[in-house]
């Protein structure tokens, strides 16, 4: 199969870079954490017997820089970013659209703020945490992850977001003490990018082959800026649950089957429960699409076509 076509759109304070494949009505993929449009190399291949299926770096991440590296971001910023790819790439006809983990709070936004332009949108596990009754304890735990972040570091604060975002600990369990191990740090902290091998069996960069080991070094480089501006801007988003559910019949909202009880499981279900839209299981966890790409895509597709 060859590869994508690769195209730049300018937009107000970044270049972002996408990739498209396929032929038919566009289907607009919109990555979480730092995992860029390879993040969707899993399933954009077969996806794209049907669609055409856009995928692309959001900006500040990977291959679409900002003018201003310090610049704030927010979620309205990034579903404009989306919207301008639709307009470029579907302009007569309204697209898909799935995202995952950040991209699908960006999803969600791009519903409610141009819903002429989304026949259907699959949200994939979008951290909306104050949707919960229990929102103000994750606001204490996100103001942890910025002073550990501030104070002494990148991988003890994705250490204390790991923690944040996993099922709460029993009693006398290792994980009370809050702490995470570097691997699961690093995959939360990388959201929806590969998920983070035991340090003991992880190759070095150098031994991976080049595109792997540039996708590695990409990921790498885009957490402080994920964990930093993304995370603290994204996880404080609270989705229109009213506008939700006027739209709710072109919702479709996805849960990891083996997330149950994690942080972003519980938002995406209760979000579910408010706004009406239907609750869909996927296979994997947060990151099912990249441990089940085969059967996270086939899902996908099904539920794109209802």
């Amino acid at each position: 199969m060859t590869g994508p076509t690769i195209g730049h759109l300018r937009v107000d304070g970044a270049d972002l870079r996408y990739e498209v494949r396929g032929s038919g009505p566009l289907l607009l993929l919109i990555p979480g954490g730092t995992g860029g449009a390879a993040s969707f190399d899993g399933v954009a291949g077969e996806l794209a017997t049907e669609y055409t299926v856009v995928s692309y770096d959001p900006r500040g991440l990977s291959r679409s820089p900002l003018d201003d590296p310090e610049a704030r971001q927010s979620v309205g910023q990034h579903a404009d970013d989306a919207y301008r790819l639709l307009e470029l790439l579907s302009p007569d006809a309204p697209a898909r659209v799935a995202g995952c983990s950040s991209g699908a709070i960006v999803a969600l936004h791009l519903l409610v703020s141009h819903p002429e332009r989304v026949e259907r949108v699959v949200a994939h596990e979008p951290p909306v945490v104050e949707v919960l009754p229990d929102a103000a304890t994750h606001r204490a735990m996100l103001a942890r992850v910025q002073e550990t972040f501030e104070r002494e570091g990148l991988m003890p604060a994705a250490a204390v977001f790991a923690a944040g975002l996993s099922r709460p600990a029993s009693p006398g369990a290792a994980a009370s003490t809050g702490a995470a191990p570097p691997a699961a740090a690093a995959q939360a902290a990388a959201g929806a990018a590969e998920p983070a091998a035991e340090p003991a069996a992880a190759p070095a960069v150098a031994e991976l082959p080049p595109e792997a080991a540039a996708r590695a070094e990409r990921t790498m480089a885009d957490m402080p800026y994920f964990l930093g501006r993304i995370v603290p801007s994204f996880m404080a988003y609270t989705p229109d649950v009213e506008r939700l559910h006027a739209l709710s019949d072109r919702l479709v909202l996805a849960a990891g089957e083996d997330s149950r009880g994690e942080l972003p499981y519980r938002a995406v279900a209760c979000l579910a429960e408010r706004s009406g839209a239907e609750l869909v299981h996927f296979p994997g966890g947060h990151v099912g699409l990249t441990t089940h790409p085969a059967q996270f895509g086939e899902l996908l597709r099904k539920v794109l076509s209802v």
